[in-house]
């Protein structure tokens, strides 16, 4: 049985007029035990991230300008959220949840985290929606406590993980993969350890073959010991802010290499959810249910 992280306040912290597509957060699980893909067994409700582990990854004077609601307006504005203890209490439950997936994923072989996947935030800054770096504090988290030596971070989210390359810059010990939309957010791009952009439009054929080729030839040459998973479903065709040309099939597909990859080659995996803006919601959960269901599949 694999866990999953999920708290209310991954929803209902948020402030009005941010809350599409975040109802994502309530309708997945939802939809998951109605399916019965989940049980109720597999759900835990993380707690907060300690200031300790914030500090493993993230700038001390930027942390306490979050703490403390005194960052600028023009830094609130580079995080597109309104600043708000309800929010920042959400950000750091967000943390503890990827924190307590990697130590399940230890455990369980995969584990997934609803939200998360907040790639976008720096050492020293937010921006695009993404206060903390979730994937990068739970990887800095296992390394310091010797739970992992080498780990792969592979994002494929449309936007590319511009924080998580950043943070990681200077690290042998984390190797970070980021496919995305070349010409999609954010304008200026930072430098993976590994960057494969996009060309508007690619579709499911194009696209696979290039993750297929490019992520298992990286991963095979850094021999990870874990492996962090960000998932976004903006890669759809129906986004309205990814520009690429992926169906359904295509995404449920781009995640069963990454998963089975994991599975053949014994490396626990943990999943943070990324981003999904379809007009339709019942897109962005089909798509993101699909992680949850191939889970199950491959690893059980």
């Amino acid at each position: 049985m694999f866990k999953i992280a999920w708290h209310r306040d991954y929803a209902h912290a948020l402030p009005p007029g941010h809350r599409f597509p975040m109802e994502k957060y309530e309708l997945l699980p939802e939809q998951l035990l109605h399916e019965g893909s989940v049980e109720h067994a597999n759900f835990f409700e993380p707690g907060l991230a300690q200031t300790s582990d914030i500090l493993l990854t993230h700038d001390a004077t930027y942390w306490e300008k979050l703490a403390t609601q005194s960052l600028s307006k023009s830094e609130i504005r580079r995080t597109g959220f309104p600043l708000s203890p309800q929010l920042i209490t959400r950000e750091t439950r967000i943390m503890q949840g990827t924190i307590d997936c990697a130590k399940y994923a230890l455990n369980f072989g995969v584990s997934m985290n609803i939200a998360g996947g907040t790639h976008h935030a720096y050492s020293n800054l937010g921006e695009g929606f993404c206060l903390l770096n979730d994937n990068a504090m739970a990887a800095n988290f296992l390394l310091k406590n010797g739970f992992s030596k080498r780990i792969f971070i592979v994002d494929l989210d449309v936007h590319q993980g511009n924080g998580t390359a950043e943070i990681f810059k200077d690290n042998p010990n984390v190797f970070t993969f980021s496919m995305h939309g070349k010409n999609n957010f954010p304008l200026r791009k930072e430098q993976s350890d590994r960057d494969v952009p996009l060309e508007d439009g690619i579709t499911d054929e194009a696209y696979l073959a290039l993750l297929d080729r490019e992520f298992k030839r990286h991963a095979d040459a850094f021999e990870p010991d874990f492996m962090f998973y960000q998932c976004g479903v903006d890669v759809l065709e129906s986004d309205k802010l990814g520009r690429l040309g992926m169906s359904i099939q295509g995404c449920k597909e781009r995640d069963r290499i990454v998963l089975q990859y994991c599975k053949d080659n014994d490396i626990p995996l943990c999943c943070s959810m990324g981003g999904g803006y379809s007009e339709k919601i019942a897109l962005i959960i089909e798509a993101h249910a699909n992680t949850y269901r191939l889970a199950q599949e491959i690893f059980f």
